[in-house]
């Protein structure tokens, strides 16, 4: 898929720290229950690269893209778990060249105009903004649509459910990722009742 296609698929996409591997595939259930398509783990904790594989094997349909990608080095060791798609929280010149020759569809984050124009010049129109809310949130989103309309966002950091709308609303804006539906504490409690009502609300709410 390319990364268009992936971010079309989404509409929250939770954003998950998992620090346990037994962990993995009830989660990915529970989402997959929820009616979510697309999920990004990050490379946060040792078992994120095992996360990933059982969430595949657990619910084959899902998208899983791996986040916190800060280098080469990273891109090599999430490539096992065969993510669909990677994503940065920033980006450096040479992380764009190592995003380009892996081949994987791609998120660079970005956090201003100039970091915006910087990730189309490098040929990547769909960028993630981050920290959305302290980078200036849905205004700054809103004031970028103007000189940069062929850029595409999915911001992340600091948005709640009730902002995910807000967002969602605005023309340059594909998608949300957000920790809430999956916090780190209700993954480690194996709270996937409230996980998958969490999802289920989401998708329902924003039909």
């Amino acid at each position: 898929m390319k990364i268009d296609e992936i971010l079309e698929a989404a509409t929250v996409i939770p954003v998950l720290e998992i620090g346990a591997l037994e962990r993995a595939a009830p989660l990915a259930r529970a989402l997959a229950a929820g009616g979510l398509r697309v999920i990004e783990a990050t490379l946060r904790t040792a078992v994120a690269v095992d996360a990933v594989k059982a969430m595949k094997d657990a619910e084959p349909n899902l998208i899983i893209g791996m986040g916190t990608i800060l280098s080469e080095g990273d891109i090599e060791k999430s490539l096992p778990c065969q993510p669909d798609f990677l994503v940065t929280p920033g980006t450096t010149r040479s992380l764009f060249q190592s995003l380009k020759k892996c081949g994987i569809p791609s998120l660079p984050g970005v956090a201003n105009a100039s970091e915006a124009m910087t990730a189309a010049e490098e040929g990547f129109t769909a960028q993630k903004f981050f920290p959305a809310e302290p980078a200036g949130g849905t205004a700054y989103l809103k004031a970028l649509n103007g000189p940069l309309p062929k850029i595409t966002f999915c911001p992340t950091g600091g948005i709640s459910a009730e902002k995910a709308s807000e967002y969602l609303a605005l023309p340059n804006v594909a998608c949300v990722g957000g920790s809430w539906i999956a916090t780190k504490d209700k993954i480690a409690l194996g709270d996937w009742d409230t996980i998958q009502m969490q999802a289920r609300k989401v998708v329902e709410s924003l039909r």
